[in-house]
């Protein structure tokens, strides 16, 4: 059954923005992209690069350790079928808060 848990506020993370948080041991990026919240683990599986070193451009995020290009939707590499998908995560908006859902 899934568990969802409070991870921050509406007002910590602006659009545009995307931060990593340690959630029960899992370190989960939330980017804030126009509005919609993503959440995805945040260590890149090729170097484990954190990517909230990187760059987001609308929902894709650059990890600064090699380039590599994720997509916050799917959690896949962009240009390179062979890197590991990370997992993504289900985010839920309530009372100013953004939570996510983990399995």
């Amino acid at each position: 059954m899934a568990k969802v848990l409070k991870v921050a506020a509406v007002t910590e993370l602006p659009p545009g923005s995307m931060k990593t948080f340690d959630i029960e041991g899992k370190l989960i990026l939330i980017a804030n992209v126009d509005g919609v919240f993503y959440a995805m683990d945040a260590i890149c599986s090729h170097e484990e690069w954190d990517l909230s070193e990187g760059m987001l451009e609308g929902t894709h995020v650059t990890c600064a350790g090699h380039g590599a290009v994720w997509d916050l939707r799917t959690g896949k590499a962009e240009f390179d079928e062979e890197l590991q998908p990370l997992k993504t995560y289900k985010t839920i908006l309530k009372d100013g808060e953004v939570l996510i859902e983990l399995e």
